[in-house]
């Protein structure tokens, strides 16, 4: 077979690709999915579930050999890691969730193609099937076509991939711990694989060449990570900008703001500077499409400026998240479908999983305030939170913001442990418009950490009960 039509026509096997396709055979349209490497995208394969599986280790491994008795009594002074069963362990997780992807596809109906695909137009795409380019390629007719490309790392001029040299999607394949790791970048990629090493026994330098890590976050949330990383030996460069590395390539050179040269001797080099949508090899120059700066423009429904055809995930812009372009292709099978459907969402959280973690939803009182509109916050912190306490993990806080007149909530922020799996109901309670006194009337289990939303809305509408007010 030379020749395919099909209905909807997915580029890309990433979450939101091949949410997109199942979601179309869920329909019941003719789904197509092409992808030429493993299902499941950057995000499986290379970078979230990878990278949690890899800190979950690595707490495991910190947790097992720490050198001082805790508070309770507990001593440990001895653990054994073997990195090549751990990288073995976390591709098995990835493997398993791969099939998973592949079980849902088929059960779906969607045909899934392996190969590389080309557009030639908006309605007509080529697939190459064969690695070595001697079978005869799949020519594919659609009527509507999706891209899900996703994205690639950024590389730094000064510090071309190569050797020492990787970008964050390479890391999962070292044989071995580095001594030496110096990460370049302090988003919360970086952030987040730097931990994971440091607890790993890694000595860790961080090189940001803003003024502070994670700048997508205000300082309140940052402060605790700050001083949590401190405390584990990782040591963070700030308003520091890489030049380069020495000529035997074990040195990285870099430049403070003012002016004095800094020398990390590195055996493995990290740079986790961001990433750019993959726009690249797969025929954008073909298409009419319009650009919102290295993105591809897309309406409230992700259609592009072609009929037909539609772009999600990293390709459509930021934020670039795995659960942003989930939704995005679940709404963009139904608008095919011919169902009702506009990205009305209020906010997307975003989570780093870091020791704490950190999470905001909606806005920031910095944010709010910007706008002109008048709030009220509240805060709750951890160190009086019963659960906290009782599990020797009382770093951070949840804080919410509200309107002044109205008392619904704009957003909401946390950092603590394990604090990521609040933000589904932080989410929730935006995207349904709940007001202060929805959050304080709803009764949270005790003892849980949950219960640190509840108290910063009673401390927001200056009814708390274990907290005293100044």
């Amino acid at each position: 077979m030379t020749e395919l039509h099909c209905s909807v026509l997915v580029v890309g096997g990433g979450p939101g690709g091949y949410s997109a396709a199942i979601r179309a055979g869920q329909l019941g349209l003719d789904a197509v999915l092409v992808e030429a490497a493993t299902l499941g995208g950057t995000c499986l394969n290379v970078g979230c579930i990878p990278s949690k599986a890899l800190l979950h280790v690595a707490d495991a491994y910190a947790a097992a050999n720490a050198r001082e008795a805790t508070p309770f009594g507990l001593t440990v002074t001895s653990a054994q890691l073997d990195f090549t069963q751990t990288t073995s362990w976390i591709a098995s997780v990835v493997d398993r969730l791969d099939a998973g992807v592949a079980h849902l596809l088929a059960g779906a109906h969607v045909r899934h193609i392996h190969g590389w695909a080309r557009c030639v137009d908006g309605k007509t795409v080529v697939v190459e099937t064969h690695a070595d380019g001697a079978g005869k390629p799949l020519t594919i007719t659609t009527e509507h076509l999706v891209l899900a490309t996703g994205s690639r790392p950024v590389e730094l001029p000064a510090l071309p991939f190569g050797g020492r040299v990787i970008p964050s999607d390479a890391m999962f394949a070292l044989d071995d711990v580095p001594e030496r790791l110096v990460v370049v970048g302090g988003g919360y990629i970086g952030i987040e694989l730097g931990t994971a090493f440091a607890k790993l026994g890694a000595a860790v330098t961080v090189v940001e060449a803003t003024a502070r890590i994670l700048p997508g976050f205000d300082d309140e949330l940052v402060r605790p990570l700050s001083r949590a990383l401190t405390r584990s030996g990782v040591e963070v460069l700030t308003a520091t900008a890489v030049q380069g590395l020495s000529a035997d390539g074990t040195i990285v050179v870099a430049q403070r703001t003012d002016g004095s040269t800094v020398e990390l001797r590195a055996d493995t080099v990290l740079v986790t500077v961001g990433r750019l949508p993959a726009t690249e090899e797969w025929g954008l120059e073909e298409l009419d499409l319009e650009r919102s700066g290295p993105f591809v423009w897309i309406d409230g429904q992700c259609r592009t400026s072609m009929a037909g055809v539609y772009a999600i995930g990293d390709l459509s812009g930021e934020p670039m998240l795995a659960h942003r372009a989930i939704a995005q292709g679940r709404l963009v099978a139904e608008v095919i479908a011919g169902r009702r459907r506009g990205w009305d969402n209020v906010c997307v959280p975003a989570v780093v999983f870091t020791d704490p973690e950190i999470v905001s939803v909606g806005l920031d009182p910095t944010t709010a305030r910007a706008s002109g509109t008048e709030i009220v916050v509240g805060r709750f912190p951890f160190s009086a939170s019963g659960r906290a306490l009782a599990t020797d993990a009382t770093d951070g806080f949840v804080r919410v913001v509200a309107r002044a007149d109205d008392h619904v909530l704009l957003g909401i922020q946390g950092v603590g442990t394990a604090i990521s799996e609040l933000s589904a109901a932080f989410a929730l309670a935006l995207e349904m418009g709940a007001r202060l006194e929805d959050v304080a009337g709803t009764i949270h289990a005790h003892p849980t950490r949950s219960e640190a939303f509840p108290e910063a809305v009673a401390a927001a509408l200056g009814t708390g009960l274990h907290l005293t007010t100044p």
